[in-house]
């Protein structure tokens, strides 16, 4: 198996190096991660990217840039995306993040607010299959609720991501799991199982720091209560239409028409106000959209260059033991992710060598597709060039390393992850020498 793995190319990796280099050292020496627009480091990455390999033409490099960055998945993502802001933006506009964000202050207290956010994200995840989707829905209304209370506005879509990655990770009908299980070729529910038992811990535990850190916390809410449940029904539609199982394209366009005509309805704005909406929401997203595809290119030719290939072969080599193999195939499909900032990719791209290796190493199949879908969520909940990041980031209009900090649950699920693997076999080999 390992002997059929190319040699790949470490140096093919350097763009991304010299995107966190220039990224984080300009805001470090500044003191501000405001101070350089993430489009240029990620543009200077993708110009490094098309003048290495001087053995290919720059006419070849720039086709094989243009295919990644035109891929289907990304140019879903970006449709997506813009219509996510699209979205967003008119049922601000018409006053439904208003009226969900006063509904909430009315039935939580506020020591509790964090806490019942991640709860909510983590339920809302979990049914419609999609991490992004409930950013989308939730980030608008988390701010909302920092405005009126005074909580850190950092804090709440923290909690918002960290129960995005939740549902992301154990939904029957996200792209992860569907992936994961198809490559090891397990049941849904018995990876859903094994998973679940491993992360609720960390959810358990993530939703008492939540609790624990806002308690005693002066949180006073400017302003009334007041709320229109019918301005909150766009929320709920999208909601309900998701868990239905409705094309995203379609949940989306149908939420922008009905928030819009909620919004002509009751007078918020006019057709050319909800246009106008449209547009600012479309705006809005404009960087997110760059960012995906210079991301899709570089990431394109990285991978053309050989520098996946070397990170598949340089962990497999070191592999020697069970828990080392499973060790191994977390690490793989970390890697793979924090370089494709993709996790359903990075499960297909790590997916057949790791089935290699869990039949060489006799790893059930459910645990393999456990441990692939858990630490790729780990992953892509925390890197802030991540789509999940950048879109919360975008939303709540902050930098996504100030959100990192209060990504709780992403980093306890990778604990919990790590103890289970030493854990499970060690148990299971007591209970053997019980019997």
């Amino acid at each position: 198996m390992k002997d059929n793995l190319k040699k790949g190319s470490a140096i093919a990796l350097l763009p991304l190096f010299i995107f966190i280099a220039v990224f984080m050292g300009i805001s470090l020496v500044t003191k501000d991660f405001y101070a350089m627009p993430v489009t240029v480091p990620f543009l200077l990455a993708a110009l490094v990217a098309l003048f290495m390999n001087r053995k290919v033409s720059l006419d070849k490099k720039l086709d094989v840039f243009c295919k990644g960055a035109g891929e289907p998945n990304i140019i879903l993502m970006c449709l997506i995306f813009i219509l996510a802001g699209a979205f967003a933006e008119v049922a601000k506009t018409m006053g439904a993040v208003e009226s969900t964000v006063n509904l909430g202050l009315t039935f939580l207290p506020s020591n509790i607010l964090v806490a019942g956010v991640f709860i909510i994200a983590c339920f809302i995840a979990i049914s419609i299959g999609t991490s992004m989707g409930t950013i989308v829905a939730l980030v608008p209304i988390a701010t909302g609720i920092a405005a009126k209370t005074g909580i850190p506005i950092a804090l709440v879509v923290g909690a918002v991501v960290g129960g995005a990655m939740f549902g992301d990770n154990l939904s029957m009908i996200s792209d992860t799991t569907i992936a994961a299980t198809r490559t090891q070729g397990c049941e849904m529910r018995d990876k859903f199982r094994m998973n679940f038992t491993v992360v609720l811990p960390a959810a358990i535990i993530t939703t008492l720091i939540f609790t624990f850190i806002t308690l005693g916390q002066d949180s006073k809410v400017v302003g009334d209560y007041s709320y229109s449940l019918v301005k909150v029904l766009p929320y709920v539609g999208v909601l309900l239409a998701a868990l239905l199982g409705v094309n995203v394209l379609l949940v989306l366009v149908g939420g922008i028409l009905f928030a819009g005509s909620i919004g002509i309805f009751t007078g918020a704005f006019d057709i050319i106000g909800l246009l106008q909406a449209i547009g600012k929401g479309i705006g809005g997203m404009s960087e997110l959209v760059i960012i995906s595809m210079i991301i899709g290119g570089m990431v394109e030719i990285i991978k053309f260059n050989g520098g996946i290939e070397f990170i598949l072969g340089f962990i497999t080599k070191r592999v020697n033991s069970k828990i080392g193999a499973e060790f191994g195939i977390a690490t793989l499909v970390s890697l793979v992710d924090i370089c494709t900032a993709n996790n359903t990719i990075a499960i297909v791209t790590v997916g057949p060598i790791a089935k290699d290796i869990s039949n060489q190493y006799d790893i059930e199949p459910k645990r393999v597709a456990g441990i692939l879908d858990m630490f790729s969520c780990v992953s892509q909940g925390i890197i802030p060039y991540g789509a999940q990041l950048l879109s919360a980031s975008a939303l709540a209009k902050l930098s996504p390393f100030i959100i990192m900090k209060y990504l709780y649950y992403p980093y306890l699920m990778g604990i919990s992850a790590l103890i289970a693997i030493v854990l499970v076999p060690y148990l299971k080999l007591k209970i053997k020498e019980k019997l």
